[in-house]
This record gives C-alpha cells, structure tokens and sequence, in this order.
C-alpha cells in the first residue's frame, strides 16, 4: 500500500503560492497504480482518500503507524465507489459484488477489506474519515442511491447528484460521500459556487474524455486561483476554499466531505458577480 501526506494551509499563506506548489500541496493524481492501494492522507480533517486498482491479485487496505493501528478501520469508516469494470469488496469475509456506479459503507471496527475484480480495469475509489461509533456495513448499488436532478441547461449545469454516505441513505460519523454525473453539453459540477465552512472536501474526476480537462476553482471568493485536473486526479478543497469546477467537456466526480454537519444543503453561497 503507497500512502501520501498533505499538510492544511491557512488562507492567507496560499495566497503566495504558485502553480506548482498549489499542484503540490492539494492535488494527488497517483490515484490508480495496477495491483496497488493508492492512498492520501490529509490533515484537513484527516481524511484520507485513493483508490485501489487490483488487477492480478486481491488487495487488502492496511493499517500502520499512519494510522495509529494495524487496523485500518480500528477508529475509521469508510466509502468506496467502483468506478469501472466489475468486482468485489469484502468485509470481514462477507463479500459485496460491485459494478461501476455501485458504493460500499464500511462501519469503524471492520477488521478486514480486501478487494477483488472480474476483469483488467476494475477500480474502487475510496474516502475515509475519523470515527467514533460503529455502524453497519451497508451495499449500496447505483439503483439504491438517493438522486438528485439540479441546474439549467442555459447555465451549462445539468447533473444528477447519486448521494451515497449520506442520511438519506445510510449512517455514518462524519463521512458523506457521493457522484455527480454531468449531462452531455454541461461543464460547471457548481456555479454559483460556494464554501462550506463546517466542511472541507475532496474531489475525485473521472470520466473525462480523451484531451479534455476540468479546471478546478480554489482560494476564498474575493482572491480566486484554478488547479488544472485530468482524468481520474484528486483535488482537496479545504473548508476556507470555494467549491466548484468547469470542465471543458462534461465529465463524472465523486465528491467526499468531513465536518460537523451532515445536511446536504449547508453551504454559503456566494454571488457569481462578487468572485475575484
């Protein structure tokens, strides 16, 4: 198992940061390396975020001194969507099928996940937040995910939002995990944008098509910057950061949030014509 590490940032130091640290600091874009779990560990929250990518061989998520126990999930829970192909997750020997579109909850405590695939291109992408009680393990296909359809055409914003961890779906500590597909001739996953000051988040692109990119807006609404993302990268937006993106073609993401509330809709929207 590859774990990296991310630092938080406070606003005012990121202002003097360039391109290449902004990409160092809050993009990670080794999501998927064959037969490896790919991990990154941020201190905005501690989560920790990645993929797994088993090709050859079932891969088992690990814990260790990163994570103050041999078990991964020993103070942990965790999300997972598979992104393509066809595989599975098991949890403590029971195993859960999964097919792309399909999300797994794994409750604190779990001793063991271990993933498997049917083919060469299976992929499960995965965050994980602190926690402090334990909650069943909960298999969530794609028909049993809560939709919700948003945005206009005339603003280039079609999506339906698949929430995944979420209260209308399951139970969790802190964790709240989903998918936004994006219609064909839709590129905003948000606009206007907004922050979430008792939430950061984590992006997850995928789906792109070939030379396509999404630029992913960052910093406070009066000082605004962009991370330029490719296909399946990683972006941490930190709670202070404004949350949006604009792709030049549409695209899917899976966004996951840590913090102290759990209500879907509790952002603080900011006037399009206020951003600088």
């Amino acid at each position: 198992m590859k774990l990296e590490k991310r630092y938080s940032e406070h606003p005012d130091d990121f202002k003097i940061y360039d391109t290449e640290e902004m990409r160092d600091h809050f993009l990670f874009d080794k999501v998927f390396v064959k037969d490896e779990i790919s991990l990154c560990y941020t201190h905005s929250d501690r989560v920790v975020f990645g993929g797994a990518f088993p090709v050859e061989k079932k891969l088992r998520l690990e814990g260790g001194k990163d994570f103050g126990s041999d078990v991964f999930l020993d103070r942990r829970e965790l999300g997972i969507i598979c992104i393509s192909g066809e595989g599975a997750v098991s949890a403590d020997g029971k195993e859960y099928k999964m097919k792309k579109g399909d999300g797994l909850y794994i409750g604190k405590g779990t001793k063991e996940v271990v993933f498997s695939a049917a083919g060469k291109d299976t992929k499960f992408y995965m965050a994980s937040t602190p926690a402090h009680l334990s909650y069943p393990v909960v298999h969530i296909p794609i028909e049993k995910a809560n939709p919700r359809k948003l945005g206009e055409a005339a603003t280039v914003n079609v999506r339906t939002i698949y929430q995944y961890v979420h209260p209308a779906v399951c139970q969790s500590c802190q964790l709240l995990m989903g998918m936004t597909v994006l219609e064909e001739g839709s590129v905003w996953n948000t606009m206007p944008c907004h922050t979430h000051e008792r939430r950061m988040e984590v992006y997850f692109y995928f789906d792109l098509k070939p030379n396509a990119a999404v630029f992913h807006l960052h910093g406070q609404s009066d000082e605004t910057r962009h991370i330029v993302m490719n296909n399946e990268q990683c972006v941490i937006s930190p709670s202070w950061s404004i949350h949006s993106g604009v792709g030049t073609a549409a695209y899917t993401f899976i966004w996951a949030m840590a913090g102290e509330n759990q209500t879907f809709d509790d952002m603080d929207n900011i006037v399009t014509t206020e951003l600088r």
